[in-house]
């Protein structure tokens, strides 16, 4: 499956506690280079946004690469809403989540929501709420296929509302929780391309979805 690139510059602040991406919402500076990946300011259920739609086909992704090029251990943390877009097909989930360690378009971690899923009547759906996956080897069909239940989770969440995402990264470890929730919704054990791992952090979008972020952070833990 293609993996589509979409690259936006960010400014950074410096911060004793790491980086903080400064006006998100309202950086002149964007520039977005895949013309399947609408980029605009917004204001978004009381909040300072950027919006993006992602126009690709069913089952591709755009990356939103942050000016960070060798995260390896620490915090990363994001307010983020989506919902599918009106026309999607039915198996849109509004997709949205967090990249790290990103080598290449190609080649990163990352973990993700799937809003719709949150408060679905069926639980199997409920249960596909969060996501891990590890691109290009281990996407998300093969994960389902090979290790059921282990690379994804049940999280409370709802189409279109803000959803805080904080992602711990450690060696080989890594952590979602969702909501301020004292307990992870997910853990993985064993990232897939291993402790030693560098790289940069991006927002990751996927297709078929109208996705809101703010309030991105990034604290190194090394």
């Amino acid at each position: 499956m293609s993996r589509p690139f979409c690259l936006l510059l960010l400014p950074l602040l410096a911060a004793a506690s790491g980086r903080t991406f400064s006006n998100l919402e309202a950086d002149p500076q964007l520039r977005p280079v895949s013309a399947a990946v609408g980029i605009r300011h917004a204001q978004y259920a009381a909040r300072a946004a950027l919006e993006a739609d992602d126009l690709h086909a069913p089952g591709a992704c755009c990356l939103v690469p942050l000016s960070i090029q060798d995260f390896h251990n620490g915090t990363i943390e994001a307010l983020v809403a989506g919902r599918p877009q009106q026309g999607a097909r039915d198996g849109a989930r509004g997709f949205l989540g967090i990249a790290f360690r990103v080598q290449s378009p190609e080649r990163y971690e990352a973990f993700y929501i799937r809003p719709t899923n949150g408060r679905a009547p069926d639980q199997l759906r409920r249960n596909h709420a969060t996501q891990y996956i590890s691109e290009p080897e281990y996407p998300w069909q093969r994960l389902r296929s090979e290790t059921p239940g282990l690379y994804e989770s049940y999280a409370d969440m709802e189409p279109g509302v803000w959803a805080h995402l904080r992602i711990e990264v450690e060696g080989d470890h890594a952590r979602l929780f969702v909501n301020d929730a004292p307990q992870p919704v997910l853990i993985v054990n064993d990232l897939k391309h291993g402790a030693g791992t560098r790289g940069g952090v991006a927002l990751w979008i996927g297709s078929e979805t109208q996705g809101y972020f703010s309030a991105v952070s990034v604290r190194r833990g090394d």
